[in-house]
């Protein structure tokens, strides 16, 4: 085991298909150790900085959670604790952070704030949700998929709502891992290919309307309508994606097996139904839970390389 060059986990694209059939490989046999209550602790002595602009429960649960299981610490910073940019400069809060700690995470607003703090780290440092992207939780999606249907390559996922960071994630998944994604969106809420930053359309199409965009589809996934930062556009968002719901009808034209997702938390009766969250192909519970996992994995590889 040797200790690899620093490395940043920012978006999906930092990392190759090889990388990730080891991160998922990984991912499960740290879990297999957590549900036999056996210890896995590579990471003793080491510190994560968790830095939040953005609340989240998720987030702040698995990666404080997970960073004490593989036996670290945690430093846990608020927007008043940190404020990138603000009260100094970011490149100089990374400089003073990634001489204290071994690890940033950091859950902001612009993809330029966690960009700039990375180009100054001296440590590894993980988006832990930008306005433009969420790797983390695709890893744990991808990560749920293979465990209830094995391989994602040559499969079809079904997005349903906002053309937000979680849709121009799963963007860059299926461009890297080989699978079809299927966009539905309200006229104006669109993914911008260029802000995803995928080199070609060749991984999804687009559907005006979300029955076809869930037909045959493995995977039907959405998010909430209005996400963080965007509070002032809720009554508009509203009236744009009212037609937007995942139902038990979208369910039905997707594949027999087809398992639902939700990042959440979620609005039942908006961007989903309680039928559709609560029923038998949702799988949002694992899902959460695989974010513990899936980052335990994350923060191993970023430290210590591959384990043989």
């Amino acid at each position: 085991m040797t200790a690899p060059a620093i490395r940043h986990y920012l978006q999906f694209s930092d990392f190759t298909a090889d990388e990730y059939a080891y991160l998922f490989e990984r991912a499960a046999f740290i879990k297999a150790r957590f549900k036999a209550y056996e210890k896995h602790q590579p990471l003793t002595d080491r510190t994560l900085a968790l830095i939040f602009e953005k609340a989240s429960t998720r987030t702040r649960v698995s990666f404080e959670a997970g960073m004490y299981q593989l036996g670290g610490s945690v430093v846990h910073l608020t927007t008043g604790d940190s404020q990138l940019g603000r009260s100094e400069p970011i490149d100089d809060s990374a400089k003073v952070i990634s001489r204290m700690v071994d690890l940033v995470m950091i859950r902001t607003f612009e993809q330029a704030k966690i960009e700039a703090f990375a180009a100054a780290s001296r440590v590894p440092v993980i988006n832990g949700l930008t306005n433009e992207f969420h790797p983390c939780q695709i890893l744990a999606d991808l990560f749920t998929f293979i465990e209830h249907r094995g391989s994602i390559k040559g499969k079809t996922v079904a997005w349903v709502g906002d053309g937000n960071n979680m849709a121009n994630t799963w963007l860059q998944a299926a461009e890297i891992l080989d699978f079809t994604v299927h966009v539905s969106t309200p006229s104006g809420y669109e993914v911008d290919q260029d802000v995803a930053g995928i080199r070609s359309a060749d991984s999804y199409k687009v559907f005006k309307d979300p029955m076809d965009a869930c037909r045959g589809a493995d995977l039907v996934t959405t998010d909430v309508w209005t996400s963080m930062g965007y509070e002032a556009e809720n009554e508009a968002r509203r009236k744009a994606f009212a037609d937007w719901c995942v139902d038990e009808e979208m369910m039905r034209v997707a594949q027999p097996d087809a398992l639902f997702m939700h990042c959440l938390p979620a609005h039942r009766g908006e961007e989903v139904q309680a039928e559709v969250i609560d029923g038998p192909q949702s799988v949002v519970w694992d899902e959460a839970e695989n974010r513990l996992h899936a980052q335990k994995a994350l923060m191993e590889f970023l430290l210590l390389g591959r384990i043989a």
